[in-house]
């Protein structure tokens, strides 16, 4: 299974933003875009994005004020697409949390080999590696892939997002009220018996069938847990 990439762009300029939902879309990334700091900081308080791209010169406030609002509550990559290329701004910037920053102009396979970097850090931050092995079964976190034997696992975005929440956590036990929250919204907590459904339909498509050796452990009235994943190859993440 294979879910498409989540970018916020904040620009106000139209050639940027048609550029980049055409460049970033044919990278299989879903776009979004804010034309406004209230209106970027608005989405990212309703919506889960992979990675945001903010330019500083927004028409309501600056976005060195916009990254600063992302960092009181999110950890999301952002990277800063700017004309300014002044030092000074720069370390302000990264100073801020930003993940990195890119000078306008710039060619759009610099911004996906930044953004490439930028994931990965943030998963090697995280303490989680991109690549989570179990026996046959591999997550690929920074690809949003599932396979079993080298064959991709076909799951539906629920299943996948409670899997991939599972694997930022492997070995803690995760409520099923927090499960609920983060992958449904707020209004699904309490609903145990229909995160139960979505674990069988997991289990079956992984071949997680046997008992002691199951991938994802059940945590008897609390919740659920991932095994210790064996050491994953990350050749493909070596590079950058």
């Amino acid at each position: 299974m294979s879910r498409k990439l989540s970018a916020l762009i904040v620009d106000d300029e139209p050639q940027i933003l048609r550029l980049l939902k055409i460049g970033l879309g044919a990278e299989k990334f879903k776009v979004s875009e804010a034309r406004k700091a209230a209106a970027a900081l608005n989405l990212l308080a309703t919506e889960a994005f992979d990675v945001v791209i903010l330019d500083l010169g927004l028409p309501d406030q600056s976005g060195f004020s916009v990254l600063e609002e992302i960092r009181k509550t999110s950890n999301v990559p952002v990277i800063v697409a700017s004309v300014r290329n002044d030092e000074a701004g720069k370390v302000r910037a990264l100073d801020l949390g930003a993940d990195d920053y890119i000078t306008k102009p710039f060619g759009l396979p610099e911004l996906t080999a930044r953004i490439r970097v930028a994931l990965r850090h943030r998963f090697q931050a995280k303490g989680t590696q991109p690549a989570l092995r179990f026996g046959e079964v591999e997550i690929d976190l920074l690809n949003r892939k599932v396979s079993r034997s080298g064959k991709d696992i076909q799951l539906s975005r629920t299943e996948y997002e409670i899997l991939h929440l599972l694997a930022e956590h492997p070995g803690k036990i995760l409520t099923h009220d927090f499960i609920l929250r983060t992958v449904r919204g707020e209004g699904a907590a309490g609903d145990a018996q229909y995160l139960r459904v979505y674990i069988r339909a997991l289990r079956l498509k992984l071949g997680d069938t046997f008992g002691k050796d199951r991938i994802i452990r059940t945590e008897m009235g609390i919740g659920y847990r991932l095994m210790a994943p064996e050491p994953a190859v990350q050749a493909a993440y070596s590079r950058g």
